[in-house]
């Protein structure tokens, strides 16, 4: 049961808030003014706070100042409810760090709303998400179905692209962000002698291209599509203005790349250092992961998993020349690693390609 505390120095309002919140299955404290707020607050560590901003003894602005400066409820969600009068002033509490404002006379609707989006929220901001572009996918994703970030796959404008066809140019400047609805698409970059390199791909659920649009620079690499896809966009200024409406969003954003970015030095390491027997096997299994073409337990070492990508271009996300990749997997079947059906590539055993020793 989630705890919730409700400070309020009108007795009627406190208790009548009290209620819903116990009735709708919350465990419920109060306070009658700030000091008791804040003491409570401490004592109590509750996951979200609802306060009354005009209070004797200690404002609402008062207990969120408090609240703030404390480590341990630095990070949790504050409603502000004010007075229509008090409206002008909302702002000041969300400079402050307030989440949200709430004014009276309000609805019972209005503010379990409030308190679930504040909630869904605080999860997902404290949730663990993978240090890669995925990661970062999966929190826009979580962040727009909650409702905290307004970016609707649904309404937004989509286009239907054919294999080949360019998602994106190296040194364009980004207009949108873009959202896989379904199909595959792979980012890439030329070398010095017209090779080809893939620095990521894109399967359904992922977001493409939100780093050069929040470092407002050109791309650094294409996106082509690899099997026909439906891609929505979101304009440029409505991501950037969705993101950084809230700063511990961007915070969060911002931390998740920073460990993508370091993700990608170590892959560019692992490239240029590691055994080709390694780098096969990392690029498998990383493709394994984004492009399955059947749902497996990745513990399950017998479970088959067809790698539906050319030969051509796991060579080119490893790094490595496409003779140099076949002889490899030629190795890698003679071991039971992998097994080649009808041309596509079958991973038989996730673990031992996990750990090999060289």
């Amino acid at each position: 049961m989630r705890k919730l505390l409700v400070i309020d120095d009108h007795d009627d309002i406190r208790e009548n808030i009290a209620e819903i919140l116990s009735l709708s299955g919350y465990e419920v404290f109060t306070a009658p003014n700030g000091k008791k707020g804040v003491e409570t607050a401490l004592k109590e560590k509750p996951e979200l706070v609802i306060c009354d901003i005009m209070m004797p003894e200690l404002d609402g602005y008062g207990v969120l100042h408090l609240l703030r400066k404390n480590e341990s409820t630095r990070d949790t969600p504050f409603i502000f409810l004010t007075a229509k009068t008090e409206r002008s002033d909302f702002r000041k509490g969300m400079e402050m760090g307030a989440d949200d404002y709430i004014t009276k006379p309000f609805d019972d609707i209005e503010l379990l709303n409030a308190i679930e989006i504040r909630l869904k929220k605080y999860d997902i901001l404290h949730g663990k998400y993978s240090g890669d572009e995925k990661g970062a996918s999966e929190l826009i994703s979580d962040l727009s179905t909650s409702g905290v970030l307004r970016l609707d796959v649904q309404t937004a404008e989509t286009q239907e692209l054919s294999k080949k066809m360019n998602l994106y140019q190296e040194g364009k400047r980004p207009k949108a962000l873009y959202y896989v609805k379904s199909g595959k698409i792979k980012a890439f970059r030329m070398n010095e002698d017209g090779k080809e390199y893939i620095t990521n791909l894109y399967v359904a659920g992922d977001y493409i291209g939100y780093l050069p649009l929040m470092e407002n620079k050109s791309y650094e690499d294409s996106a082509v599509v690899l099997e026909d896809a439906e891609v929505a966009l979101f304009p440029r200024e409505e991501f950037l203005d969705a993101l950084y409406h809230d700063l511990a969003i961007a915070t969060k954003f911002i931390k998740l790349i920073a460990r993508n970015v370091q993700e990608k030095e170590e892959r560019l390491l692992q490239l240029a250092y590691g055994s080709l027997r390694k780098r096969v096997a990392k690029g498998l299994l990383d493709i394994h992961a984004k492009f399955a073409t059947a749902q497996a337990d990745q513990k399950n070492s017998s479970t088959r998993v067809a790698l539906a990508i050319s030969r051509e271009d796991i060579a080119q996300y490893i790094g490595t020349a496409t003779e140099s990749l076949i002889r490899t997997l030629s190795d890698f079947k003679s071991e039971h690693l992998v097994d080649i059906l009808d041309g596509k590539i079958h991973i038989t055993d996730v673990k031992k390609l996990e750990n090999l020793l060289y």
